[in-house]
């Protein structure tokens, strides 16, 4: 394909986005990305959050981090380019320990997964002994290292039915911990932190769930007054919300799913108009793949560290091999056994 074919096919979906200017130019550098994807046998992964030109134009596969990590762990090619931050990139590379695998940028990082380390976790092990450990896929490699199962958004409360035990510590997101509590009929707690160690009240036990106070810097924006501006000016609107949302806005929402799961849910329902409580950009990206529906335009809260993947700097990750994530091995084996169990369950 041409620069000037992927141009008019640019232009037909982006065109309420970006100017003409700017499409010119992420023309040529969509032709060179997949130039050279071919030349050095390479699959790009591509997260929803991925702004409109990257996301459509580029990845061989989009999806969420569970469809992600399912399709990383599938790949023949030599180098998988993971459009998405760096926690997913190391996912990548503990199922494919003999691949390259490339983050695009090296401050691709995020808040949820830095506000918890794997001593933590040992700490947390020591205070509960024998209690499963349930990490949310949004940590760091030595954090999985340290859990016995990892979730998603879309699977957390299947992975804490099928443990079928009386507690389980869920980390680390705060919000999602509530949701999947909510769901599952837990009650749930969260331990102080004193000197680095977990300390609880023993009025405070026995609980169902031990949860962590971790939260995604964009989601804990989005309130229930949010929401009811948006339903005084668009009654009739669906909205839809992400669950590392608080619990109050989930259930003032009219769905609440992961990425993947709310994009199955605006392609396969009718309604006069939607809003996506999410990272920002995903609207913009259902909105140019389904022009006939109306995606209410609302949402500012774009992922400062989702942004920082650019369509320039997966030209130069694949150009320089730059930005290898690599995952010591003692760590990376004991990290495969809590997202294997987590695709086996899902």
């Amino acid at each position: 394909m041409t620069v000037e074919q992927i141009y008019q096919q640019m232009y037909h979906k982006l065109n309420r986005f970006l100017s003409e200017p700017e499409i010119r130019i992420k023309a040529k550098l969509v032709w060179h990305i997949n130039k050279l994807k071919k030349e050095r046998n390479a699959v790009i992964l591509g997260h929803n959050y991925m702004e409109p030109a990257l996301y459509h134009f580029v990845p061989d596969i989009q999806g969420d981090s569970l469809e992600l990590a399912r399709k990383a762990a599938e790949t023949d090619k030599d180098i998988i380019v993971f459009c998405g931050v760096k926690f997913m990139a190391e996912t990548a590379k503990i199922l494919n320990p003999d691949k390259i695998v490339l983050c695009p940028s090296e401050k691709a990082g995020c808040s949820l997964a830095e506000s918890i380390t794997a001593q933590d976790v040992r700490e947390l092990k020591k205070r509960f002994p024998g209690v499963p450990v349930v990490a949310y896929i949004n940590t760091y490699a030595d954090v999985k290292a340290e859990v016995d199962l990892c979730c998603t958004s879309g699977n957390a409360s299947k992975v804490v039915k099928s443990l079928e035990s009386d507690s389980i510590i869920f980390l680390p997101d705060e919000y999602l911990a509530k949701n999947v509590a909510r769901e599952t009929g837990k009650k749930i707690i969260f331990p102080e932190i004193v000197a680095g160690k977990p300390v609880i009240k023993e009025s405070d036990l026995p609980s169902d769930m031990i949860g962590w106070r971790g939260r995604c810097e964009v989601h804990e924006l989005f309130t229930v007054e949010d929401i009811a501006s948006v339903r005084k000016q668009f009654d009739d609107v669906v909205i839809l919300a992400h669950p590392e949302c608080s619990p109050e806005v989930t259930a003032a929402s009219d769905y609440s799913g992961s990425t993947s799961a709310m994009i199955k849910y605006v392609e396969q329902t009718k309604a006069s108009r939607y809003l996506l409580l999410t990272e920002c950009s995903m609207g913009d990206n259902i909105a140019a793949a389904h022009p006939e529906k109306e995606m209410l335009r609302l949402c500012s809260h774009r992922c400062p560290y989702m942004n920082k993947i650019t369509l320039e700097d997966t030209l130069e990750a694949l150009k320089q091999t730059r930005y290898v994530i690599e995952v010591p091995e003692d760590i990376r084996v004991r990290a495969l056994k809590s997202v294997q169990r987590m695709l086996e369950i899902s």
